[in-house]
Order: C-alpha cells, then sequence, then structure tokens
C-alpha cells in the first residue's frame, strides 16, 4: 500500500476531482443557459473550423471510432491478459476497476443529469445519446492514468517511462480535443469526463496498490534461531532516487517483520566485497544486493557458504541472475521477494586464469572471444538511456569477430581443439529476451554447460540462430555442447574474457569450476 502521506495525497487529487464533476453538475443544473453559452463559445470556432475542412473530419472521425466504448473495453482486456501472462496479477485487477469503474460512472451520471448534445447549424456529426459527462474523455483519461502509474511501477528505464507518459498525456488531450473539434460534446463535458477519469486512477491508487507483491506466508518452524536482522548493498548509481529507494525498502521490511535495515554503500573502488563482509560479521541474517550484474556477483561470491540468504535487487542492464531465477525486473517487487520468498541453494562457479584473481567467482556466465566483445563494447551512456539495446549496437559491430583456435578439456580429459568465434561456460541456461543459449543448464545441478559458436561466414548467423532459438541438441562445428564440473579452455592468442558481463581484460586462458549449491538466494514462493 502507498505510504500515508503519499495516500492522503492521491485522495486528496481524487476529491479534487470528485468536486470538478459536482460543481459542473450543479451549474449545468442551477442555470443551464450559463454553462451552454459558454461552451458555445469556446466551441464554435473549433466546430467550424472542422466542418470546413474534409481532411481534419476524416482524422477526427477515425479518432473517435478507435477510443470508443468497444475498443476501450478490447484495449483494457488485451493489457489485462498482458498483464496477467507476465504474472502482474494485482496490476490487471487495478486496470480492469479502474477502467470499469470509469465507465460505470459515466453511464450512470449520463443517465442521471441527461444533457444534450450540442446543437450546430452545419453538424460534422450527430450523436443522440447525452452528453455529460463525456465517455471518451473519461475512458481516455483513466487509460492514461494507468499507462502513468503502470510505467512508473513496471518500466524500469527513465528515458522509456518519460516517452510512455509523455504519449499518454497527449493522447488524452488529442481524444479531448477531438470531441469539441467534432462538436459532439461540450468542453465543460470533456473537462468533466477527465476528471471521472483521474477521479478513478486517483482513488483506485489510494484504495489499492497495484505493484507486484508476494504474500508473505507463515515462516517454516527451524531450530537454527533467527535473527530477522537485514543489511542491504546498494551500489546508488544504479537506482533514480535513492532516498525515495531507501524509504520503500525501510517500509517494506518493516511490514514484513525484519529489523531496521543497515545500510552499505559501494564504491567505484570496492563494488560490495567488504560491505557484504561487514553485513555478515554483523549477525545479518538477510542481505538484499541492489546494483548491476557486477555488485550482485560480488557481493554473492563473498557471502557464499556463510549460511546467509542474498536477495536480489536487480537494477543493472543485463539483470542475467534474476531473469533465470524468476526474480522480478522491478525495484519494488524484486525487494518484496528478498523479504518475503524462499530461499534456495545455487551453485557459483570459481574461475581463474592469467591475470584474474585468485579468489573470483561468478554466477551466471564466462566467456572468451565474441561475446566479451560485445561486453566491452557496449558504451556506458548508451546502456544507461537505451538499456540492453546497447549491447544489440555493440553486437551489430562486432559480428564478425574473428575466429579463434582454442583448445578445450572438460574434467580433466584430454583437450580437443577447435576453432570458435565465441566460447560461452555457463551456470544457466537463458540470456537477454529468454535466448536458450544453454537450454539445458540448471543453476543447482553441479555441473556447467559449455557452448562453442562458430559462424564462419556473415550469413551462418542466421543458421546459428534458427538452431539456437528452436532449442536443437544436435552439435557440430557451428553450434558445439558440453557439461562438466571443471571446464578449462586455452586460446591461440590473447582473447577478449568476460564474467557475468563485465569485461576483465583479454587472456588465453579461462579455467571453472563448479561449487554446487554453495550461496542461497531469495526466490518467488
Amino acid at each position: 500500500m502507498p505510504s500515508t502521506r503519499n495516500r492522503y495525497r492521491l485522495l486528496a487529487g481524487a476529491l479534487l476531482c470528485l468536486l470538478v464533476v459536482v460543481a459542473l453538475a450543479v451549474v449545468y443544473k442551477a442555470d443551464v443557459r450559463v454553462l451552454d453559452e459558454l461552451d458555445n463559445d469556446l466551441e464554435s470556432g473549433p466546430q467550424g473550423w472542422t466542418f470546413r475542412h474534409p481532411a481534419a473530419q476524416s482524422f477526427f472521425l477515425f479518432v473517435e471510432a478507435a477510443f470508443t466504448t468497444l475498443p476501450m473495453a478490447v484495449y483494457t482486456a488485451i493489457a489485462a491478459a498482458v498483464l496477467c501472462w507476465r504474472k502482474h496479477g494485482r496490476a490487471a485487477l487495478w486496470t480492469v476497476v479502474v477502467m470499469s469503474g470509469a465507465s460505470l460512472t459515466t453511464f450512470f451520471l449520463k443517465g442521471l443529469l441527461q444533457r444534450k448534445r450540442p446543437v450546430w447549424p452545419d453538424p460534422v456529426t450527430t450523436l443522440t445519446s447525452f452528453s455529460f459527462p463525456s465517455g471518451h474523455s473519461t475512458g481516455i483519461a483513466a487509460a492514461a492514468g494507468v499507462v502513468i502509474v503502470l510505467a512508473g511501477l513496471l518500466v524500469r528505464r527513465r528515458g522509456l517511462r518519460r516517452a510512455l507518459c509523455t504519449a499518454a498525456v497527449l493522447l488524452a488531450l488529442l481524444v479531448g480535443l477531438d470531441r469539441i473539434f467534432l462538436g459532439v460534446h461540450n468542453p465543460s463535458d470533456v473537462l468533466a469526463g477527465f476528471a471521472v477519469g483521474g477521479f478513478w486512477v486517483l482513488g483506485g491508487l489510494a484504495a489499492y496498490d497495484p505493484a507486484p507483491k508476494a504474500k508473505a506466508r507463515e515462516a517454516f518452524s527451524t531450530p537454527v534461531p533467527t535473527t530477522r536482522k537485514l543489511a542491504v548493498v546498494l551500489n546508488p548509481i544504479k537506482v533514480e532516487d535513492v532516498d525515495a529507494f531507501k524509504a520503500m525498502v525501510d517500509r517494506a521490511a518493516a511490514e514484513a517483520g525484519w529489523n531496521e535495515p543497515v545500510w552499505f554503500t559501494t564504491t567505484v573502488e570496492d563494488p560490495g566485497r567488504s560491505m557484504a563482509e561487514q553485513a555478515a560479521v554483523a549477525g545479518a541474517e538477510l542481505v538484499i544486493v541492489c546494483g548491476g550484474d557486477g555488485t550482485v556477483r560480488t557481493v554473492c561470491a563473498e557471502l557464499a557458504g556463510t549460511g546467509v540468504s542474498v536477495g536480489v535487487v536487480p537494477a543493472g542492464t543485463g539483470n542475467l541472475l534474476a531473469r533465470n531465477l524468476g526474480i522480478p525486473l522491478f525495484l519494488q517487487a524484486a525487494v518484496d521477494v528478498a523479504l518475503n520468498g524462499q530461499d534456495r541453494a545455487i551453485d557459483l562457479v570459481k574461475v581463474s586464469g592469467d591475470g584474474i584473481g585468485d579468489d573470483e567467482h561468478y554466477m551466471v556466465m564466462a566467456g572468451m572471444g565474441f561475446d566479451a566483445a560485445v561486453m566491452e563494447g557496449a558504451n556506458e551512456k548508451v546502456k544507461a538511456k537505451v538499456g540492453w539495446l546497447a549491447y544489440v549496437v555493440s553486437a551489430l559491430r562486432n559480428l564478425m569477430f574473428p575466429a579463434v583456435r582454442v583448445e578445450l578439456s572438460v574434467d580433466g580429459g584430454e583437450w580437443t581443439r577447435h576453432r570458435a568465434r565465441t566460447v560461452l561456460i555457463g551456470n544457466v541456461g537463458y540470456l537477454q529476451a529468454g535466448m536458450p543459449l544453454l537450454p539445458d543448464a540448471a543453476i543447482d545441478d553441479g555441473v556447467l554447460d559449455v557452448v562453442l559458436l562458430h559462424p564462419s561466414r556473415f550469413l551462418s548467423w542466421i543458421p546459428l540462430a534458427v538452431r539456437i532459438l528452436s532449442k536443437g541438441r544436435h552439435t557440430d562445428d557451428l553450434v558445439n555442447r558440453m557439461t562438466g564440473k571443471t571446464i578449462s579452455v586455452r586460446a591461440g592468442s590473447d582473447t577478449p574474457r568476460q564474467l557475468d558481463g563485465d569485461s576483465i581484460g583479454s587472456g588465453r586462458e579461462l579455467h571453472a569450476e563448479c561449487v554446487h549449491g554453495k550461496l542461497l538466494v531469495r526466490v518467488p514462493r
């Protein structure tokens, strides 16, 4: 639920919208001529202009048809279905209630007040139903509010959120102007419709929180004493409003029965190692880590084997660990899973090689070749603006990354020779957009999956993509897969390398060993 202060603000906004509707209705009933004369003065110019311009008539009639009652009901049903498919049942329910409530309120008010449509000497089009309030305006105002609320909850990129909110507001204004330029509604009808839509959006938010939220369940009885101590390791550059994020976590922790969180902030020099160590030493039962894949990897590696649970709040670009564990990519929902979810023991991977530190681990995937060049070439500023599309741009630039001669050994066995543009050693199976690069990989099976990709020509990327997307098991020189507890790779020349999307520089060796069930991570129940 919204905080008490925010709820009061929402209720105040809903009350203001209600007062606008009531005031217009009272003025209309008290002396209809005053309101009619004012509406006529405001509307006569736009309606006359539309009548003189056939192209404008066609455009506004199209807008009218696109946002009448039946299409709006279809749009609402589609939006609710998509939200349910994406497992956002609360948002789907809230959307349906807001849109249905706004529509029913309009129907009731039309029948109660029975205001007639404006009459023009040269009408563009005529309608016989009652006028107050405008159903089109009510529907589009409610829809615009729904888009703005859901964008704030479910869209992480600020630029995309702003674009969606701006488009929603402009579309609402267009539909409102459409009713005036067609001459089928008075300006006061449109204003009342906007107020009704706003009332249901604001009132709906005050009454029901559409944010994804897991239900806290009764904890299992355990002989191990619980402290309810909570620590949070935050990469501050990954969240837009640090203070708002902290307030949200503090509130959610209190509601879930946790102690007040102890906060740690990462630095450029230390991406979370010492912070995770301090949290464990201080007796934290749960450590929430909020940041990109690099921050998550560092904190998880430090807490592996300690028995301390890790709650992952993905705030980066890739967020592959969260994607593969089913953790929501939205901050509030991920925090809720961290506080109320269940522990799952997963593997992590110890990695070594030339130029790699003695105590280095990764959670998701290590690679040599094309994939590492893509990660290295993704511009940080572009990533901040468009997210994972930055990787697409980098991939197109590096599409013909030269093939490398490599030798590979599985579980200490005989070295085999290959040519590959990229070698990936995975602890999980899926990449961005659900691409099943290693469909048989599981994060808790105790083994690693390795894939060698060698598209020999530019057009070879097409059958390679088909093979990957179809989850084909056939192996050959184009796509070759192996599994083992330990994987060792040696390249014939210095080759770019990456761990969980972070470039670790070029080198010739990469050795990976699966450490089975070493880390406890909070996942959805």
